[in-house]
């Protein structure tokens, strides 16, 4: 089925300009998200997704209101909405492996919708990337495009620019992220050593789930911890120039986890994952699943 804008099927654009030029009120309504003020997420209701990531949920959801991520610049952020449940899904892609990603984003939707077809409609709101010399965000662009129409599901392309939504009242909005746990580390070392996009929560549980994953010792990385910023940007990063400011010490941190922890076996003991449940505090908290 088609992706459809302002109910009507597109065919695949030859370029964002070209998609831009045809249905300018995509660039009007990213105009206007741009200037809306950035919200501070409170991490007691967040579930922040980290690259290579998604999660789905619905308003029902008790332990988590607002699904966020950030800090795409080559890569894109990406959520799915069905209208009529609520149910969302967000992820974070990077262009690793498009085509396989956006069927199992499609899905985590609509089995949480009971009848997806008759209660709603499922809509698309995609932002990231900018005019990278490379053109890495723009080919990302043209292939999450493609894989969306390749779907069987009518998807309406509703707005270019989000980094936020609000499960509840289903509100998409600008927002920043102190905290971006559970875990970040242990999250961030999955993607470092190449592992592939993975769905993190269990919404019916109200539980992160993280790993099992595999790596293997190396030591060599420890000589990243010694480079200057600018080093490490030229060869760690996609767009060295539009990096934010915490980009390298994330880089470092990272690094340093994988050095302290140089087997995955001691990380996910046994093989097993890692489970984090929120606490009525409102943390997140590792616990045992039997």
């Amino acid at each position: 089925m088609p992706l459809l804008i302002q109910n009507r099927r597109i065919e695949r654009p030859g370029s964002t300009v070209d998609l831009f030029a045809r249905y300018p009120h995509l660039q009007e309504n990213a105009r206007v998200f741009r200037s809306t003020p950035v919200v501070d997420v409170d991490p007691k209701c967040l579930l922040y997704i980290q690259q290579r990531e998604f999660a789905a949920t619905t308003p029902a959801d008790n332990s988590v209101a607002v699904l966020g991520s950030d800090d795409a610049t080559t890569c894109h952020l990406v959520l799915v909405r069905h209208t009529g449940s609520g149910a969302a899904c967000l992820a974070h892609c990077d262009g690793s492996s498009t085509w396989s990603e956006v069927p199992l984003i499609v899905k985590a939707v609509t089995s949480l919708s009971k009848d997806p077809a008759k209660e709603g409609r499922l809509e698309l709101h995609l932002v990231g990337g900018f005019d990278d010399e490379s053109k890495t965000s723009h080919k990302l662009s043209l292939n999450l495009l493609s894989a969306f129409q390749r779907q069987k599901e009518d998807i309406h392309l509703e707005t270019c620019c989000i980094t936020g939504i609000n499960i509840k009242t289903g509100e998409v909005f600008p927002a920043s992220f102190p905290h971006k746990g559970p875990a970040e580390e242990l999250r961030s070392a999955r993607t470092f050593t190449g592992g592939q996009m993975a769905d993190i929560y269990d919404s019916k549980k109200g539980v992160v789930k993280i790993g099992p994953c595999k790596w293997s010792p190396n030591l060599d990385i420890s000589f990243w911890l010694s480079q200057d910023d600018d080093t490490i940007l030229k060869y760690l990063s996609t767009s060295p120039t539009a990096e934010p400011p915490h980009f390298v010490q994330h880089i470092k941190s990272t690094i340093q986890f994988l050095l302290e922890h140089p087997s995955s076996d001691s990380v996910f003991p046994g093989g097993q994952p890692q489970h984090y449940r929120r606490t009525e505090q409102g943390d997140w908290e590792n616990v045992n699943q039997t």
